[in-house]
């Protein structure tokens, strides 16, 4: 066994191991060059990677730009069409409710023309035939600036009046009321006829005259007797115009001259 394993040619070290290195060496070169390779292609796919997506990336970032800056304005212009709105609105309320006061007022201003022609005809309403009467006697008695109240010297002047009574036949007595100009036209109706009612309640409850002789009406500021422009001429519209009338046609004395020379207040009260 041994001389056949001396028989055996041996191979040459030296050969055999430059021929294992050199295959080596190749695999590693082989494995560096394809690590290489792969790295430049990998970075060469990243370049044009980047460069194709940088500009999409650009794009879309001036979109958003311009989608936010559309956005602002679109903002900006709800916002003043918003305002634009309301101020319409506002200015249309605003019309509306002048246009209602105007109707109002026109519709007060009726009513008030309404009033002072049913009240200016009042009399000759109650009392018929009245052009048949004739004035007997007739007294103006003055108030105090928004009062109804009759004064001492009011008083002594229907007293004067009311003298006659008993030796009128089948007369009549009729009370207006009046104020001055000043203050709200259905507030002086209002005083008037409570001023004209004073009289009638002191004629009826002092002398006994029967309700149906005597005929009241409140004519506000329609019928005054003096100018509004003065003192005394409003206070001289301050008053109760009183009349005793008879079918009998009596002659008319002189007037009594007027109760009062009422300063008074210079305006009617609102």
């Amino acid at each position: 066994m041994r001389n056949l394993m001396n028989s055996l040619p041996t191979l040459p070290f030296s050969i055999s191991a430059r021929s294992i290195l050199g295959h080596t060496n190749r695999y590693w070169i082989g494995v560096v060059l394809t690590l290489t390779m792969a790295e430049n292609f990998g970075c060469a796919r990243k370049r044009y990677v980047r460069n194709q997506v940088e500009p999409i990336i650009d794009k879309v970032n001036g979109l958003d730009d311009e989608t936010a800056k559309n956005t602002n304005e679109t903002r900006h212009i709800d916002a003043r069409s918003e305002q634009d709105v309301q101020a319409l609105m506002a200015r249309t309320d605003q019309v509306a409710s002048q246009a209602e006061t105007a109707g109002q007022q026109a519709s007060k201003a009726q009513q008030s023309a309404e009033n002072a022609s049913r009240q200016a005809t009042t009399l000759s309403g109650v009392v018929s035939n009245l052009e048949n009467y004739r004035v007997v006697n007739q007294a103006s008695v003055h108030f105090e600036s928004d009062r109804d109240r009759l004064t001492t010297e009011a008083k002594h002047t229907l007293d004067e009046l009311a003298s006659q009574f008993s030796n009128t036949r089948h007369y009549v007595i009729t009370v207006e009321g009046g104020t001055d100009s000043a203050g709200d036209k259905e507030y002086n109706y209002v005083l008037s006829d409570r001023r004209a009612e004073k009289v009638e309640q002191y004629l009826a409850a002092k002398y006994d005259v029967p309700a149906f002789k005597i005929h009241v009406v409140g004519l506000g500021g329609d019928k005054p007797a003096a100018p509004n422009n003065t003192v005394s001429g409003r206070a001289q519209n301050r008053r109760a115009d009183v009349q005793l009338l008879s079918v009998d046609g009596a002659t008319s004395p002189e007037a009594n001259p007027s109760a009062q020379t009422d300063s008074g207040s210079e305006r009617e009260p609102q």
